[in-house]
Order: structure tokens, then sequence, then C-alpha cells
């Protein structure tokens, strides 16, 4: 898991938190190996791992399906998600801050994880997704509960217009006033998409405000699409 380490502690976070203030999400390329990707795939099927699947078509989430891993994680992932929290805490803190918003997120990401186990959110958030051709995930947000971390990640386990076609990460940003903005993503194989949960701060004439944001991704043309998505608090169910 060095490697991994080693590639987090080398990220420029500061153009990566001046692309989050800017625009609420920012690509880490290369994160994950190739053999890393295909080794969270090849453990789809490992009944073991996964605490509940998800059908999305049965609650009209989309189509397609997701498992929930359990604890304890494997160790690829338990790495990505201690040593990339810290570096991220300290956007969420100034993103509370300029919206006024009177919480303050720990330096460290298992002290969030004792305030979620406090609170009753005791399940592990962490899923891998799987879409065939004609899936999609409808726009949403991914809180589980009222202490929630406003920031997550999520990994490309194949490599777009090769293994899939299609199935672009979108988000839509809510502008007071106006209508909703679509950004299209297209991250490739091993890359690690950062974004918000669910709004981040808009500077304006009068201060900060809210924007909203959700995310969800387009229909799959053609082949499958794995990816990894890394939420950072713990849910009640």
């Amino acid at each position: 898991m060095q490697d991994i380490i080693q590639k987090i502690e080398n990220t420029d976070w500061k153009a990566i938190t001046e692309t989050m203030h800017q625009n609420g999400y920012a690509i880490i390329p290369n994160l994950l190996s190739g053999e890393q990707c295909e080794t969270l795939k090849s453990n789809y099927n490992n009944s073991n791992l996964y605490r509940k699947t998800v059908t999305m078509a049965r609650y009209r989430f989309g189509l397609g399906e997701y498992k929930y891993f359990t604890y304890p994680l494997p160790d690829i992932i338990q790495t990505v998600r201690t040593n990339i929290y810290p570096y991220l805490a300290p956007i969420a803190n100034a993103w509370f801050k300029a919206l006024k918003i009177n919480v303050s997120f720990p330096d460290n990401h298992e002290e969030l994880l004792r305030q979620c186990h406090e609170n009753g959110q005791e399940k592990a958030t962490v899923l891998i997704l799987k879409y065939g051709k004609g899936g999609f995930n409808t726009l949403h947000q991914d809180l589980y509960g009222d202490i929630y971390f406003p920031i997550q990640v999520v990994f490309i386990l194949d490599e777009p217009d090769t293994d899939f076609t299609g199935g672009e990460f979108v988000l839509t940003q809510q502008i007071p006033r106006a209508q909703s903005k679509a950004i299209v993503l297209k991250p490739k194989k091993g890359d690690v998409l950062i974004f918000t949960t669910n709004f981040k701060p808009e500077k304006g004439s009068k201060g900060y405000y809210r924007v909203n944001m959700k995310h969800g991704v387009s229909e799959v043309k053609s082949g499958n699409r794995h990816s990894l998505g890394i939420i950072f608090h713990d849910a009640v169910s």
C-alpha cells in the first residue's frame, strides 16, 4: 500500500484545494494502477466482502447494481480512505466556515468515524458499482445520516471508450434564481474524482452563498462500467 500513500502525499494538494473551491470537484490521475483496479473488480462476486446489494431499478435509482462493503474494509480501500481524508478535511472546514455552518471536521478520519458511531452510524458506506449496457444512475446525494462529510471520491475501474462507452460522470449545480448547470466528466481508469457530496460555497456580491450539487452517471452505451465510491462518513443502515 506504500505506493498509494506515496502518490497521495505527492499530489499537489494546493492546486486540488483551489480547484475544489472553484468547481466543487477535482481529478487526481492514475492514483490506482491498472492491476489494483482489476483486483477490486475481481472481488465483485466475493460475498464475504459486502453487507448489502442494491438493485437500482427496484428503487428507481437507475439501472445497474451496487454493493456496500462491510468492515473490515480491504486494505487498498482502507489505505485510501484513511490517508486522503486529512487533505480533504481543511477544504470541508473552509466551506462550512464560509457558509457560517457551526460544524468542524476532525483532522483524522478515525475521529470522524468515532463521531458517526456515537450517533448510531456504524455501517460502512464504501461501495462498488456495476453498470452494463443501458445502465445509468439518477442524480442524487450520499448523506446516510445526521453526521456527514461533504466531500467524497470515486475511482473509475474500467477504461472509457475501451471497456465501455457512454457512462459519463454527471454533476449538476443548482444556481439560485437560475437554471441548473450540468457538468460532464470522463475520468480514466485508475483516476480518482473528488467532488462535493451535496453543496459548495460560492462567493457573491453579499458574501458566500450555498450552491447545491447532485451527481449521477449517464447511460452506458456498450460494455461494462465499474466504479468504487468512497464516502467518509458511516451510515445508520
